[in-house]
């Protein structure tokens, strides 16, 4: 169903306010009903705001295959069953079916909207997506790291238009018109004149009603990213851009804020629907946002966070003791989060009440419900023109191959790339590389035996491969003394990484123990690491792969920076592609390796 007149009045009305724009995005919050903000409520006074939110799109714009496309629901028994979701046909259903009844409306995304896509959206820098965007009605968002992906430019033509200035445009009498939503890059600034690269917050105003958003990514963001998307930007702390723009908006008379925030938790279930306040609130949530949330101003009435990918309806309390909601709607658009702000005219502020009302709450994109129509029209007509990219087939497989949706530190995605970078890269003349290491963060997704389209089971197209390796980073092979790359292997899971562990995915012949009783560095158990059976040595020199954002030190693996003698190769997605041709036929299909190559101890 296409938005209604009302919806694209209620759109038009985010505004621009004194000094900049403010970000409308909310939170599914556990808004309770009962103790008020210290003003009582009368019945007429208040009116029910509906917050529909969401994160971590990364351009999906079809449904996510494997377990990648799936969340995980506990039942009435207790039992656990995996529920297909996602999917822009199905998200856009999903927002104009909860939408119904309700006069006030907005909806909100916490980053990542592109970036890390699929083919269908990745091929074309992400332009589907941003349509796809416009048409289900986002009214704004925060960037994540992934818009920093193609760099400051790029993100920028994505806010405002305009054809790619390599490609062109895509299609005749066609020009991209860009985002009709602000993104929010509160703490993002120009290193030169110290201003936003975007607008910092908007206020989004419907009948005398004001809500405030301010958007932010994590101050990480270059520490994830390639040195050369975040060239010439800073990036600010997230609690102190928070309370800085909450002041501004409350000098403006916005006494109602959210906070989008690409940075999230980690919660105690892997279940969408657990209870996260049990036994008390905020309990069943840690990681980088509870600290967060428990630092930024009582003047934010709601958190809607992002970037781990996980689902939760949390309430922590504020720096001043009052319930708070924080949540997030997993990744991929399997998940939207409802949540209902109650505001007072009076006051002008959200009535926070009681953790024990259903105020915010995760609801599954389910794939058995009808399928927008507009959407599959976008979808479609982008699909034409992909096609003769993305269904060339590259290889076969004889079962499902798990890369993001692995449950084990070594995944067999992981292990297919490792081994396929080394390959790509090993010969004299190529690198002469001896060993490969993979970034985990850079395995997208799963490669599924069950057929996508008409290619058939166990066929992997073009379009599959790049859904699993869509940064075309540039491969680098370079020298590491046995020392460094001990050192490398350490970083996994001391420093940045210490507390959520990034294992690196190791090519054959590469392996060691993995003690998780232990802490810090010792987890890697240092006389366990060899390479063809024989011990690291410290002081010998070894030739190196890895993509060149582990090469740069990315996720935190300094140790990496220090390599010598570099050398350039082609890129992981074609290293990738041609390893699974040569090693994988109809007759003779490739099957999943074990993911024996680290021990893990627990």
């Amino acid at each position: 169903m296409p938005a209604t007149p009302q919806r694209r009045r209620t759109v038009r009305r985010l505004t621009i306010g004194a000094a900049v724009l403010a970000a409308a995005g909310l939170t599914a919050t556990a808004l309770p009903a009962g103790a008020d903000t210290g003003h009582t409520a009368r019945a007429g006074r208040t009116v029910d705001v509906q917050l529909l939110s969401f994160n971590d799109f990364h351009g999906n714009l079809e449904p996510p295959q494997g377990s990648s496309g799936t969340v995980e629901e506990i039942q009435p028994d207790g039992s656990k069953k995996s529920v297909p979701a996602g999917g822009a046909e199905y998200l856009a259903q999903s927002l104009r079916t909860a939408r119904k009844g309700h006069p006030y409306s907005v909806t909100a995304a916490a980053g990542d909207m592109v970036g890390a896509s699929p083919l269908l959206s990745g091929l074309f820098h992400d332009e589907p997506t941003i349509e796809a965007m416009n048409k289900l009605g986002l009214d704004v968002t925060s960037v994540g790291n992934h818009e920093f992906d193609e760099g400051r430019d790029e993100l920028t033509r994505l806010q405002k238009g305009g054809c790619h200035p390599k490609d062109g445009c895509y299609e005749k009498g066609r020009k991209f018109r860009g985002a009709g939503f602000p993104y929010l890059t509160a703490n993002v600034t120009d290193e030169k004149s110290g201003k936003p690269l975007l607008k910092p917050y908007t206020v989004w105003k419907h009948k005398g009603v004001k809500i405030g958003f301010i958007g932010v990514t994590l101050e990480g963001t270059p520490d994830i990213v390639n040195a050369e998307g975040v060239k010439g930007l800073k990036f600010h702390d997230e609690v102190e851009t928070i309370n800085k723009y909450a002041k501004v908006l409350d000098r403006q008379g916005v006494k109602s804020v959210v906070a989008l925030i690409h940075e999230g938790g980690l919660p105690a279930s892997t279940s969408y629907n657990y209870k996260c306040d049990s036994p008390g609130p905020g309990d069943g949530i840690s990681g980088p946002i509870t600290d967060i949330a428990k630092h930024v101003t009582p003047k934010v009435d709601a958190l809607v966070t992002g970037h781990t990918h996980q689902a939760y309806a949390c309430t922590v309390p504020d720096p001043s003791g009052r319930p708070r909601t924080v949540t997030s709607a997993a990744s991929y658009g399997k998940l939207y989060t409802d949540t209902t702000l109650t505001y007072d005219r009076r006051t002008r502020d959200i009535v926070r009440t009681s953790v024990k009302a259903p105020g915010a709450v995760n609801h599954v994109v389910d794939r058995t419900q009808p399928k927008a129509a507009d959407m599959t029209s976008l979808i479609t007509r982008w699909n034409k023109l992909a096609a003769p990219v993305a269904g060339r087939p590259v290889g076969h497989i004889s079962a499902d191959i798990a890369g993001r949706g692995a449950a084990t530190p070594e995944s067999p995605l992981g292990d297919v790339i490792s081994d396929a970078q080394l390959e790509a890269t090993r010969a004299d003349g190529k690198g002469g590389a001896q060993l490969a290491l993979m970034n985990p963060g850079g395995v997208r997704s799963d490669l599924a035996f069950k057929a996508s389209g008409a290619e058939g089971d166990g066929v992997v197209t073009y379009g599959e491969a790049f859904t699993v390796q869509p940064f075309t980073n540039m491969l680098n092979v370079v020298d590491l003394t046995g020392a460094q790359l001990l050192a490398g292997l350490q970083q996994q899971v001391s420093g940045p990484n210490e507390a959520s562990p990034k294992i690196l995915q190791v090519s054959k012949g590469l392996t060691y123990t993995l003690d998780l009783t232990k802490s810090g560095a010792a987890r890697v158990v240092k006389d366990s690491v060899k390479l063809d059976g024989v011990a690291l040595d410290p002081a010998k020199t070894y030739r190196v792969a890895m993509n060149e954002f582990l090469a740069g030190g990315g996720d935190g693996f300094a140790a990496f920076k220090d390599g010598k003698n570099k050398y350039v190769g082609p890129s992981d997605l074609d290293a990738f592609t041609g390893y699974l041709t040569a090693h994988s036929s109809a007759d003779s299909p490739l099957t999943p390796p074990k993911a024996d190559r680290i021990t893990v101890v627990k």
